[in-house]
């Protein structure tokens, strides 16, 4: 089902993991951003537009984990765009021969049948240089960081005032970290470029999780910060997404911080670093 945000701005959240499928209608059509996940739940969305006679011109995915690669044949042939750093993510997986069985072995066991990846990942990547969406709509401003994945990036739907931040500033999911060595720094670097056009902005729609209005939004991204703080200071943190707090259903946010701050851990550990 979808359901209006903002004036000419959809969204339709999946079952599992609450992921949020951005639609943005144009002249012509809509921009389709991360849809998913299930090929029942493609195939109702695909459904639903055409009930409103909007087809799907141009797609975008903010980054390349699963979730948000997806496609299905009834959603059309319409270019799906990705920052070059996504585009060749997935080129590189796709390359391998077993490419299919790594990604199957990644899924949720509670979907891994109802998945499709036969359109798994075919992302056109647009120029470094490139701003905005190409597409005949409303203006799109990409703002690409290097917070969370290689090429993420978070779009702002300029006249409608959304900001669709990909997996980032989630009310259920706290931040979860590249497998880099300035995982934490280049995610502060993200939340200080979404805080920049927070201004502008008067939705949020996270990648998972709960649409946000001013000042939530501000809140979220203090949030995430104090997350990021605490745990680069080797802190326990205060945050209501994981411990006792945790939503029911999420309750494993909780292993992916522990697993988090182990990993951390081993390695200023390793280089001597204290914290």
């Amino acid at each position: 089902m979808l359901n209006q945000v903002a004036k000419g701005v959809l969204v339709h959240q999946s079952e599992l993991i609450q992921n949020n499928t951005v639609v943005v209608q144009g002249r012509d059509g809509v921009l389709l951003v991360d849809p998913g996940i299930t090929e029942a739940e493609m195939a109702c969305l695909a459904s639903d537009l055409r009930d409103m006679n909007q087809p799907v011109v141009a797609g975008f995915a903010t980054h390349p984990d699963w979730d948000h690669v997806l496609w299905h044949a009834s959603l059309g042939d319409a270019p799906r765009y990705g920052t070059a750093r996504c585009a060749a993510r997935m080129q590189d997986l796709r390359s391998d021969a077993d490419w299919e069985a790594q990604v199957a072995e990644g899924l949720p066991p509670e979907i891994a049948e109802e998945t499709p990846l036969d359109l798994f990942g075919l992302i056109t990547a647009l120029p470094a240089e490139t701003v905005r969406i190409p597409w005949d709509g409303p203006q799109v401003r990409i703002i690409e960081h290097p917070a969370h994945a290689p090429g993420h990036a978070a779009l702002l739907v300029e006249e409608s005032g959304v900001l669709v931040a990909g997996d980032m500033l989630s009310d259920v999911l706290i931040p979860m970290l590249d497998n880099t060595a300035n995982a934490i720094e280049d995610y502060l670097v993200g939340l200080r470029l979404l805080e920049d056009v927070v201004g502008d902005v008067d939705v949020l729609v996270p990648g998972h999780g709960s649409v946000a209005e001013a000042p939530e939004i501000r809140t979220r991204i203090d949030l995430d910060r104090a997350y990021l703080h605490a745990l680069r200071d080797g802190r326990t943190p205060y945050d209501p997404r994981i411990g006792p707090s945790a939503k029911p259903g999420w309750e494993w946010v909780s292993d992916v911080h522990t697993g988090q701050a182990q990993s951390l851990a081993r390695r200023n550990e390793s280089s001597g670093t204290p914290g």
